[in-house]
């Protein structure tokens, strides 16, 4: 292993679905927004110009939200590695990690961490299958490289 590899990941379905809902989401607002004439229900007012402008901002606003759920990212290197999840980024050194782990049945892959902590890795999720196991096997292989290199240290010493 070279001291200059590095891993990047992201998840490929949840993008895919992502985009395409967020599309969905603006295309049916806007629909909604043209069918907006004319009186209300019960013809005590009409619709104006600006409640078809806020229903399309309304689907803008929804296609946003639904387009943090492609912000997952982990980056990963011979010092450390950087998780980017919906909520919140993390960047933390090998020494503090004591394991990564994907257990059966999980949605997504986590860093065990030496204070008994799990810190959930969302880019790395189970429905991307074998590009999520890559992902894994790499990042396994970066921290078992960092072990590697303490130990020679400890051992020189």
């Amino acid at each position: 292993m070279t001291g200059g590899e590095s891993v990047r990941l992201r998840p490929r379905r949840i993008r895919v679905v992502c985009w395409v809902s967020a599309v969905v989401l603006v295309v049916v607002f806007s629909l909604i927004a043209t069918t907006l004439t004319g009186p209300t229900g019960n013809g005590f007012g009409t619709f104006q110009r600006g409640d078809q402008f806020a229903m399309i901002g309304l689907g803008v606003i929804f296609a946003l939200g639904a387009l943090l759920f492609t912000r997952p990212r982990v980056e990963a290197d011979a010092r450390g590695v950087r998780v980017r999840n919906i909520i919140g980024s993390y960047e933390l050194p090998w020494e503090v990690v004591r394991g990564v782990r994907f257990d059966r049945g999980a949605p997504w892959a986590a860093l065990e961490l030496y204070d008994d902590d799990l810190l959930p890795m969302v880019a790395l999720q189970a429905a991307d299958k074998q590009l999520a196991v890559d992902g894994v096997r790499a990042l396994r292989r970066l921290h078992q490289a960092h072990l590697a290199t303490l130990a020679q240290g400890a051992a020189g010493s």
